[in-house]
């Protein structure tokens, strides 16, 4: 299969792990080389989009795994436990959909690491485009750190919160690791891959963050390198079959933080609303844009939840005590998104996620 991605993108490098752990042969293309023709086939282009040796297209890398789960079943990376599958759905989500916020911060706030990624970026992707490089710098710097940063609610007043929430996953992490190799097991799971996302190819590898995740967190960084290096072997996938008390903390920053975006982006969607505030942890976040693409996000959580046995529903409740997680089960958060009603994902048109034509 072709992979259309970018070399520091956040969701090329999950994609690529889970590629390279399952033994899944890939080759790389600019998505920029046929642009027109890759946004006619996926609908919008976004980091990373697959053509397959069959000629279909695939995008967005949750449905993307899950498609080649069925295809390359052993080893699995779903845990067998629906419990602990459940939560490790809940971890990659949070890792897709929350830490993106801080991750785009340290890429284009920090001036080191803006003038580094924005060479790598105009390198890559604008050689089609006639004008002088210095010129194309100055674009890309300020396309990324508008679009990503300062419209995402990056200011002054929350400018602490976003790198405490990284801190805080760093810290998670180093919790859950410190065990087992693995977030939830000897053997990656889907929460490995999803955390991959922001861990690998901006906090493991853009100046400021990476600094911060050495000396602060070098089980995190060697686990980079570990799910990176990882490479499936024959036998039973080995993942723990209850949720180990050390994820403790981890969850409660997902209720606190992810949730709480995820159910008032929700809300405001299904009231009409272009943009929303939030306050999180204490901190106020003003003018975010909605996400129709969160609100499917919640909705496949809210079904994988209510498709667990009731016994399975309180284990997940006793896990989740805070009142934020009710929008994983409660009734008034049946907001539908309209989107991929049809459930072709991954072979479906995709849409963006802030609607912005912007990719991520």
């Amino acid at each position: 299969m072709k992979v259309y991605g970018i070399t520091v993108s956040y969701y090329t490098g999950k994609l690529e792990a889970y590629l390279r752990y399952k033994g899944i042969g890939y080759g790389m293309a600019s998505p920029y080389a046929d642009a027109k023709r890759i946004r006619e086939e996926t609908g919008a282009i976004q980091v990373p989009m697959v053509l397959r040796d069959d000629g279909r297209w695939m995008s967005d890398t949750t449905p993307i795994i899950q498609q080649l789960e069925k295809e390359h079943p052993a080893p699995a990376v779903m845990p067998a436990d629906p419990v602990v599958r459940f939560i490790a759905l809940l971890i990659e989500d949070y890792g897709d959909e929350w830490l993106w916020r801080p991750a785009m911060h340290y890429r284009w706030s920090y001036e080191h690491d803006r003038a580094l990624l924005s060479r790598i970026l105009v390198d890559e992707l604008m050689g089609f485009m006639k004008l002088p490089r210095f010129m194309k710098l100055m674009l890309i710097k300020r396309r990324q750190r508008i679009g990503f940063v300062v419209r995402d609610g990056v200011t002054a007043e929350t400018r602490s919160h976003v790198e405490g929430s990284y801190r805080n996953a760093l810290a998670n992490m180093t919790a859950m690791l410190k065990n087992r190799p693995y977030l939830l097991g000897e053997t990656p799971s889907i929460a490995d891959f999803g955390m991959m996302g922001p861990m690998l190819r901006h906090f493991g590898q853009d100046p400021t963050p990476a600094e911060i995740m050495r000396n602060t967190a070098p089980a995190v960084y060697e686990w980079v390198a570990r799910v990176w290096n990882a490479h499936a072997m024959a036998g039973k996938p080995a993942f723990v079959d209850d949720v180990p008390p050390e994820a403790a903390d981890m969850l409660k920053e997902i209720a606190e933080t992810h949730l709480v975006q995820l159910a008032i982006n929700a809300e405001s969607y299904g009231c009409g609303l272009k943009h929303f505030d939030m306050a999180v942890q204490g901190t106020h976040y003003k003018r975010l844009p909605v996400s129709r693409y969160r609100v499917w996000c919640l909705e496949k959580l809210r079904e994988t939840f209510a498709a667990l046995r009731p016994d399975e529903q309180q284990r997940v409740r006793t896990l989740l005590p805070y009142p934020a997680t009710e929008i994983l089960w409660h009734e008034t958060m049946a907001i539908r998104s309209g989107y991929d009603e049809e459930r072709k994902a991954p072979f479906n048109k995709a849409i963006n996620v802030y609607g912005t034509g912007v990719p991520r």
